[in-house]
């Protein structure tokens, strides 16, 4: 009987402090909980408020002052708090569905509130439950046998579905990965149109393109609709024919504006028009006072009023709140917005003065999140690229990892720092890290093109060439304005899929001059598909534009993380456009990074 006391009030007793927090720690180190992002830092707040004894001053304002940084003048029109315990509820609900399963101690966050409840799993106590010794029947000692072994066969079974489930999802996932003719029906399709400047003075077209960058940035963050990417919304004519929009592009809507300033007047206005028949489905003017308030923090607030309204029509209310605002300063911010025309070009003229005013930014306002992931992605390219490398006491690779992580601890949630930290964690060979950043910046940016197609590359390159090759899809799909980078990525990922007549079709669609790696590529692919004189000169013009590549090979394959079987297929391809290719102690082969292919 001592045996069923004991189980009863295990079963009924909260656990103590030691196990709340053993628990805690092993959540939090746990693969399956979000180490990145506002998750880690809410959890351990609350579980330790309230292991203090302070769970009744657990509240949407306590937490947005002590975890998101909010000031005083915070209040509950600012949907932070609620978004980000969801988010939270949720992460819980998949650990202990799948790594957490048969953990002792539970910890789970009720709706309504904000404090933590702590409990002991009931299959796990119920493991420690022992039959009592007397003689019993055989329906007994089948009922005895499961009290004892049940709860671990549960454990068995759950993880056993868990596999299944995951595997499952895999698969359904790789298959909605693929779009349907372009653009995959099921979401509303949205492109933004370029703001009007209708204002004067100096800084009047600064202020259109940072509330169309803005706009950008806050829309795809909405899961349920799918947002064309920047370099679509920079191709569109003034003379924007409707009709083109649907059919070209597969939009069924657009978002247009302008914004007027005059002294210190700013009046913004936007409007969404469905491309079937040119209907305003919403309009809705901003007026503000450039004397009383934050230019910036005008275009922010404006940019998400917009992104709430148009998104909320199709059942989505998440928004990712941005902690760290641009600087009231034009020059700065007008660094991360050549920084997009930079990796438009990739020209090493141009690559020198974005650097040059991104230092800057970053030293006159270095709380400036956004600013530090570009100069990350800048230092990147000088060892990738050989652009303007910097000969200094620390390597491109170090700084460019450094400046990652300033961007992601000022604000968790940047996608631009999300993005940087994965691109060089990458190249600094850290494979495993950088292919996790990437699967959580994805999933708490699903509609960003520029991160979508940058992990897609990451993937290939690390091995996993369809799911790139997929993700790289979804990105032509949302950005077909993006450029030949995207192309050239699919190119080689076709080609290593022994996809001949893909690789052909995306590497002429590329068309990337410029750039030396592109000539490998495409040497590669023509010598493949038997286009042997476009092959040859192909491969001339690598070896002209990069003599110095082919001799390093070895280093330029370790840094690009090239497994052993694709350096293979490489090498074939390249000895077979006619290229000399170094042999070793090791096979080697040329590899030709996908990223090399991004001026991104």
């Amino acid at each position: 009987m001592q045996t069923t006391s004991t189980t009863s009030k295990a079963a009924k007793d909260p656990p103590d402090t030691g196990e709340i927090r053993s628990q805690l720690e092993r959540i939090l180190a746990s693969a399956e909980f979000p180490g990145i992002g506002r998750s880690a830092a809410f959890l351990r707040y609350v579980v330790e408020e309230a292991i203090a004894g302070r769970a009744n001053r657990i509240k949407g304002y306590s937490i947005a002052i002590e975890v998101f940084g909010r000031n005083e003048s915070f209040t509950q029109d600012d949907p932070v708090v609620r978004i980000e315990a969801a988010r939270l509820r949720r992460s819980l609900e998949r650990y202990y569905l799948v790594a957490g399963h048969c953990d002792a101690v539970r910890i789970d966050i009720p709706k309504g509130g904000y404090a933590p409840v702590f409990s002991y799993n009931t299959a796990e106590v119920s493991k420690q439950q022992a039959p009592a010794p007397a003689l019993v029947s055989p329906h007994a000692i089948g009922e005895r046998w499961w009290n004892a072994k049940g709860p671990l066969l549960v454990c068995l079974i759950v993880a056993l579905a868990t596999i299944a489930i995951q595997l499952t999802g895999d698969l359904i996932s790789t298959q909605t990965l693929r779009p349907q003719d372009g653009v995959t029906p099921e979401r509303p399709t949205l492109v933004v149109a370029p703001f009007t400047d209708l204002g004067d003075g100096t800084n009047a077209h600064l202020y259109s393109a940072g509330l169309t960058e803005e706009l950008l940035t806050a829309l795809p963050r909405f899961k349920e609709i799918r947002v064309f990417g920047r370099e679509t919304s920079k191709s569109l004519p003034p003379d924007l024919d409707l009709s083109k929009v649907r059919k070209e592009l597969g939009a069924g809507y657009l978002l247009t504006g302008s914004v007027r300033t005059a002294g210190n007047s700013m009046r913004i206005n936007a409007r969404l028009l469905d491309t079937d028949d040119g209907e305003i489905v919403w309009s809705r003017d901003y007026d503000n006072n450039l004397a009383a308030s934050n230019l910036f923090s005008i275009q922010s607030d404006v940019a998400k009023r917009v992104a709430t309204t148009i998104a909320q029509p199709y059942g989505v209310m998440a928004q990712v709140d941005n902690a760290n605002p641009p600087p009231q300063d034009p020059g700065a911010y007008e660094c991360t917005l050549r920084f997009y025309a930079y990796r438009s070009e990739l020209s090493p003229a141009e690559h020198a003065q974005v650097r040059d005013c991104l230092e800057d930014a970053v030293a006159r306002y270095p709380g400036y999140s956004t600013a530090w992931a570009m100069l990350s992605i800048i230092y990147l390219d000088e060892d990738r690229f050989k652009f303007n490398t910097d000969h200094g006491p620390e390597a491109p690779l170090q700084r460019a990892l450094r400046s990652a992580r300033r961007a992601t601890q000022l604000d968790a949630n940047n996608t631009r720092g999300l993005q940087a930290l994965m691109m060089a964690l990458f190249f600094n060979r850290q494979l495993t890290e950088a292919m996790r950043v990437g699967e959580e910046a994805l999933i708490t940016n699903p509609n960003d093109t520029e991160l979508m197609g940058e992990f897609g590359t990451r993937l290939a390159m690390g091995g996993q060439w369809q799911r790139g090759a997929d993700l790289l899809d979804q990105a032509i799909a949302l950005n077909p304005g993006g450029g030949g980078y995207y192309h050239g990525t699919r190119a080689l990922a076709a080609y290593m899929l022994r996809d001949n007549s893909t690789a052909v079709r995306e590497i002429a669609k590329a068309d990337m001059q410029k750039f030396p790696l592109f000539h490998a590529v495409a040497a590669i692919i023509y010598a493949d598909a038997g286009m042997m004189d476009q092959a040859r000169r192909a491969g001339e013009a690598f070896v002209r534009m990069r003599p110095d590549f082919l001799p390093n090979i070895v280093a330029e394959l370790s840094m690009r993380n090239v497994q052993p079987a694709d350096r293979d297929q490489l090498m074939r391809g390249l000895r077979k456009a006619g290229m000399l290719v170094p042999s070793g102690e090791e096979p080697t082969a040329i590899t030709l990074s996908a990223s090399d292919l991004q001026p991104r």
